[in-house]
């Protein structure tokens, strides 16, 4: 697999050798795919190193070839080519970022198992494990590109390539059309993103921030008193041996989250109160926001950022609770190290500067990524002068990491639609072409086209300078790029 070369951490690094040419399959696999293929049949590979057939996803097992393996970099990967392929291309980003140390195996097959109705719907599905886990954007972009230029050296060149990615992979998607397809005639040709974290990694995640400083507040348990102590942006020590389990356990006993409200005391209600009244985090997600807030940032903060600072509560006034003086005078604060954030918007905020239409979908009650991640990148977007790609569509629906299948079939439609025609949708008229899809997958249609969120600060309490978007200008990005060894290695 190539390295791409636009990457500051690869700019001295030697290119992983070429692939070897590949050889067509001969006798019956290649027969089938000649009588099966709607598009001319590619040859599928047999040398060392390259995809290997695998098992299917139980609904796929009659509607597709599978494969796996892994790339050069050593990231993990799935793919699954329709038996009656329509000749495009979906290439699909994880979220996450998962905390292993190694790429993990499974996760691109469970994925493609998530996503099946893709394949149904007739497109060849590519999805990366990445090369290693903890955070890191452009990494992940990075490999999501490796990917498609896989499956084009071992397979042939889609008619069209799409991208897509949920949740944190809504951040990765969107910073590979960036980095990999800004220019004109690219490699990618249109963008789904659904219950995307839009809003970037400087400002994305100012609300677990909070949420860290606003629970020791009343907690006093993350450390407790006679732990050694750490400053609470680094998460949890980078020695500490604590557990999700052990975490739980002091939720629970700060709040009693976990018991119904008859059996909390009247401490733990009120703890749980205000923590959620202050943080506008859903109670059935507190947990895990937590679990984002202590074990993800000290990977952010440890293992990608030398242990500098990247976040900031200075100035922020926490409101919502029983008494909000003594919040904040009691509250820690502190404030970012200018490198640190650097590097990590330079990793994972976005520019905006995509020319290839943008098409979102977001569940109006996402207690993970909230919805107003999408006014962020729909301000990311204004900024750059770039909003005429996007196409933002929401509905009635609840949950983080699955949406209806019927939106998902009816969503990659509508951009396939726009691609083709050159047409731009609305979100009235990609809700109303989504009952086609219900007749089949009969899991709802639940848009709601009126609906626009409003702007990220009426969730996250800003930071100074943090009410302009894009985060990360074009230009900004252009003059960091020439910086060495900026953003987060891979």
């Amino acid at each position: 697999m190539r390295v791409p070369s636009n990457m500051p951490w690869a700019r001295n690094r030697t290119s992983a050798p070429a692939v070897r040419r590949r050889t067509s399959v001969t006798g019956g696999l290649t027969l089938a795919l000649l009588a099966t293929l709607a598009v001319p049949a590619f040859s599928a590979p047999t040398a060392a190193g390259v995809p290997v057939t695998a098992p299917c996803p139980a609904d796929l097992a009659d509607a597709a070839t599978c494969y796996t393996g892994r790339s050069a970099d050593g990231a993990h990967y799935a793919i699954a080519v329709p038996k009656e392929w329509n000749g495009s291309l979906v290439v699909h980003a994880h979220g996450g970022p998962d905390l292993g140390e190694e790429s993990d195996p499974e996760r691109s097959v469970e994925d493609l198992g998530r996503w099946s109705v893709m394949v149904e719907q007739g497109y060849a599905w590519a999805g990366s494990s990445y090369r290693r886990g903890g955070y890191g954007t452009r990494m992940a972009a990075a490999d999501t590109e490796g990917l498609r230029q896989l499956f084009v050296e071992n397979f042939r060149q889609p008619r069209r390539t799409y991208l897509h990615g949920q949740s944190w992979g809504g951040d990765v998607a969107a910073k590979t059309a960036e980095v990999y397809g800004a220019k004109k005639n690219g490699p990618y040709d249109g963008v789904l993103l659904t219950n995307g974290v839009l809003g970037g990694g400087s400002r994305g995640y100012d609300y677990r921030v909070d949420l860290r400083v606003v629970y020791q507040y009343y907690c006093r348990n993350h450390p407790r008193p006679d732990e050694v102590p750490y400053p609470l942006w680094k998460g949890l020590r980078p020695d500490s041996t604590m557990t999700t389990a052990g975490l739980r356990a002091r939720l629970q006993d700060c709040t009693g989250f976990s018991s119904p409200p008859g059996e909390r005391t009247a401490v733990q209600q009120r703890n749980l109160d205000d923590i959620l009244a202050v943080t506008r985090i859903p109670e059935r997600t507190l947990e895990a926001h937590l679990r984002f807030a202590t074990f993800t940032f000290r990977d952010m903060v440890h293992n990608r950022l030398g242990d500098r600072n990247p976040f900031s509560n200075e100035g922020v006034v926490y409101s919502g609770s029983h008494d909000d003086a003594a919040l904040n005078a009691g509250v820690e604060r502190f404030s970012a190290d200018p490198s640190a954030v650097r590097d990590l918007s330079y990793d994972s905020d976005l520019t905006g500067k995509v020319s290839i239409p943008v098409l979102t979908l977001h569940a109006i009650d996402d207690p993970t990524a909230f919805v107003e991640h999408e006014a962020a990148y729909r301000a990311t977007l204004h900024g750059a002068q770039r909003d005429k790609y996007l196409v933002q569509t929401f509905t009635d629906e609840h949950e983080h990491s699955g949406l209806s299948t019927s939106e998902y079939a009816n969503s990659l439609s509508a951009l396939d639609t726009w691609v083709r025609s050159g047409k731009k949708p609305t979100a009235a008229s990609v809700a109303a072409s989504c009952p086609a899809f219900d007749a089949r997958y009969g899991t709802g249609c639940l848009y709601r086209p009126s609906y626009v969120p409003q702007s990220y600060a009426t969730r996250v309490n800003a930071r100074p300078g943090g009410l302009d978007w894009p985060a990360l200008t074009a230009r900004q990005e252009k003059e960091w790029s020439r910086l060495p060894m900026v953003g987060i290695a891979p």
